[in-house]
């Protein structure tokens, strides 16, 4: 789809009646599913109203908004897109077993990763478009980030565990002019099956809890199988284009390491080796930028594409 009807595919709101649906919300077991026109950040709004009113948005409620005004992004970096362009949606996580017992924290650091597998999988399956994980938070196809995903730890409130409000912004019916940067993509942009909006969202939502729900019946195991297939962490492996790769990672206080990005561990961190053989674990919270990084001599200017 070119630029012109890329343009001229936005304006349709999402269809509140297909997002309540009954027989989606009991499939899907979100207990909460609200769509506003327009709010500074549907993260920040959730993290205010689960520390304020926890028993009103319980595990899997969500929060969707046709335009956001102040949006955040890792590292508090802002980002905008036109009204009616793209999916931006909340979604609060109090993670408990099949007993209710919750999971324990660690764990959590692997809920980005498991919504961005989430949208991978929707982005192949419902609107036909290959897709790949950035470590740690982004979503890539050929190359151009389509998607991010933010989560954030909520307050303890009542002696309950704190929730994770998790976040993701994709780029659906945005052209070229419009995007943020020069090297993101966007749903209508990629040749795809369809740019419907509430198509695309309850497929994310589909998959999404499938795979949530069975990552806390693991107990938050990552290497446990789920759903039926491999474990969360084999299945983020598999489709993260970072990994095998050398890369320059730049930490707070112009701190670097140069090396060749290996593996995750068992927390969902990046285990980069460097020139003597030495491994270093990068974590999520710790890394400001990641990015592919060229040998000086061997093309580019030595530095970080």
């Amino acid at each position: 789809m070119d630029d012109a009807h890329a343009q001229g595919a936005q304006g349709a709101p999402l269809n509140r009646g297909a997002l309540a649906d009954q027989d989606f919300l009991s499939a899907t077991g979100i207990s909460k599913l609200e769509v506003v026109d327009s709010t500074g950040s549907t993260n920040a709004d959730l993290l205010r109203s689960a520390s304020v009113e926890p028993a009103s948005w319980p595990d899997l409620s969500v929060l969707t908004a046709e335009y956001q005004t102040a949006a955040r992004g890792r590292l508090d970096r802002r980002w905008e897109a036109p009204p009616l362009s793209s999916i931006s949606v909340s979604l609060v996580l109090r993670p408990a077993n099949a007993e209710g017992r919750p999971l324990p924290t660690q764990s959590y650091s692997w809920l980005s990763l498991l919504a961005a597998l989430a949208l991978r999988e929707m982005l192949l399956e419902t609107a036909g478009i290959p897709a790949e994980l950035k470590w740690p938070n982004d979503v890539l196809v050929r190359g151009r980030k389509i998607a991010g995903i933010l989560a954030q730890l909520g307050p303890m409130v009542d002696g309950l565990a704190p929730p994770v409000i998790l976040g993701t912004g994709l780029n659906v019916t945005l052209s070229s002019v419009e995007l943020p940067v020069p090297t993101a993509t966007s749903v209508a942009l990629e040749q795809p099956r369809t740019i419907d909006r509430t198509l695309l969202l309850k497929s994310y939502l589909s998959q999404f809890t499938v795979l949530y729900r069975s990552f806390c019946n693991a107990d938050g195991d990552p290497s446990a199988g789920l759903a039926g297939g491999p474990s969360l962490h084999k299945r983020v492996e598999a489709v993260m284009v970072t990994l095998g790769k050398p890369v320059r990672a730049q930490l707070p206080g112009d701190h670097e390491i140069i090396g060749h990005a290996s593996r995750l561990d068992e927390y969902g961190s990046l285990l980069v080796v460097d020139g003597d053989g030495r491994e270093h674990v990068v974590t999520a919270g710790d890394v400001v930028h990641l990015r592919p990084w060229t040998p000086p001599g061997q093309g580019g200017e030595g530095g970080y594409a």
